[in-house]
């Protein structure tokens, strides 16, 4: 890609370089260590013309996403998100058994589960048939695709149509953006709502998550980017949440641009108002970024160096594609932190890419009694300091890396 994947325009400026990295997501086997690794300029670009922050596409969805390891039902904090985010839905719209919901990249069902059980007809769309799988077996109606025009077509020749269109975290993922969203209008209902959650750009650049860019988020949205491609087919922004999920961001909700049922919420003027204070408006507010990272990077790295040093050992906790780009950029390896560990079982017994890092159980942590343990998955600290808190037995403290690092634990 050396083009816009919203309006076309030749990308030439530089967001952020991160260097050459694996596939995020790409976790391996033992039988794989011993083989070649490929990786990818993980180099971002903004658009001269739209502002639109992007990734050029390396491999195709398909190669991604169609076995993939990512199980959502695996952090209750992300439960617990789900069954608020359906309460509220059902109220704010007033929904019964006569609405249809579909959602777009739904995962193991952890989210559809809480409208099947209240009754209200539920679809969900995901490309990993494996992840698809354990939400049929949930219960959940589930179809195995990726979204766009064609399979939205197919869906409305079958008399379906979306009264609620739910995409949690699809949008950054999706490499066609033109082709997706015209997929999200046609199979919206005349009067229906469509409801959208990604980072928001304003706090990666804000909170220096850096580490939220991979090669799996082909995209990287503000409320400005988000709304120039909806209104491209003809579906319009009318009310924006700001949510503290991923270190921040946006719930945003549209409709058909002729739809009456929806007035604007003043919201979505004070997140435009703050994106523009910011400079996020202007090419000149987003090249100043790349100067952010560096910092860092050279934190972390005289922290591992300075504790293996004085004898410390490093676990780290979680195994998300945040964490494989911050070790890999960081050019972490074993011999600064011996292991990672992860609840997820499909994890479990893999090593990260890149890095190498064996991911164990949870249990590990209680087995080897690290002196340190580093936190991946920072959107989930507390909860992760919360279950893990008997560390403090034997003197052990979190790491916190992003948006600065934090020792937690330390007088």
């Amino acid at each position: 890609m050396t083009d816009c994947r919203i309006c076309g325009t030749e990308l030439k400026q530089t967001f952020c370089d991160l260097g050459m990295s694996p596939m995020a997501n790409s976790y391996l086997t033992d039988a794989q260590l011993g083989r070649p690794e490929v990786h990818y300029p993980l180099h971002t670009y903004v658009c001269s013309e739209c502002l639109l922050v992007q990734l050029p596409v390396f491999e195709s969805p398909q190669e991604i996403f169609e076995d993939y390891l990512y199980f959502s039902s695996y952090s209750q904090y992300w439960l617990d998100h789900a069954a608020d985010y359906v309460f509220d839905a059902i109220a704010r719209f007033q929904m019964t058994e006569h609405d249809q919901v579909i959602e777009i990249a739904s995962n193991d069902g952890y989210l559809l589960k809480n409208f099947v059980s209240m009754g209200i007809p539920a679809l969900g769309i995901e490309p990993a048939a494996n992840v698809a799988e354990v939400a049929v077996q949930k219960g959940v109606p589930t179809r195995v695709g990726f979204f766009g025009t064609d399979l939205a077509a197919d869906l409305v020749a079958q008399g379906m149509k979306a009264d609620l269109l739910i995409g949690n975290n699809v949008f950054a993922h999706v490499p066609d953006l033109n082709d997706f969203v015209a997929g999200m209008a046609l199979v919206l209902a005349d009067d229906g709502h469509i409801t959208l959650e990604f980072p928001h750009l304003y706090q990666l650049i804000r909170c220096n998550q850096f580490d939220t860019i991979y090669h799996e988020h082909f995209s990287y949205f503000t409320l400005l980017t988000a709304s120039t491609v909806l209104q491209r087919h003809g579906l319009r922004v009318f009310d924006v949440e700001e949510l503290p999920t991923h270190g921040g961001s946006l719930r945003v909700y549209a409709c058909h641009a002729g739809s009456q049922r929806h007035t604007l919420s003043p919201r979505v003027a004070d997140v435009r108002l703050r994106e523009s204070a910011a400079g996020l408006d202007t090419m000149d507010g987003h090249l100043s970024y790349a100067l952010q990272v560096a910092t860092v990077k050279q934190d972390l790295l005289e922290f591992l160096v300075h504790a293996r040093r004085r004898g410390a050992s490093v676990a780290a906790y979680g195994a998300p594609a945040k964490g494989n780009t911050l070790l890999n950029y960081c050019g972490v390896r074993p011999d600064l932190i011996g292991y990672t560990v992860d609840r997820s079982p499909h994890k479990q017994g893999r090593f990260l890419p890149g890095t190498h890092l064996p991911i164990f159980d949870p249990d590990q942590i209680r087995r080897t009694r690290p002196d340190y343990v580093l936190i991946l998955p920072w959107n989930l600290r507390d909860e992760i300091i919360r279950d893990m808190s008997y560390i403090h037995e034997w003197g052990g403290k979190f790491v916190v890396p992003i948006p600065a690092l934090e020792v937690i634990g330390e007088q």
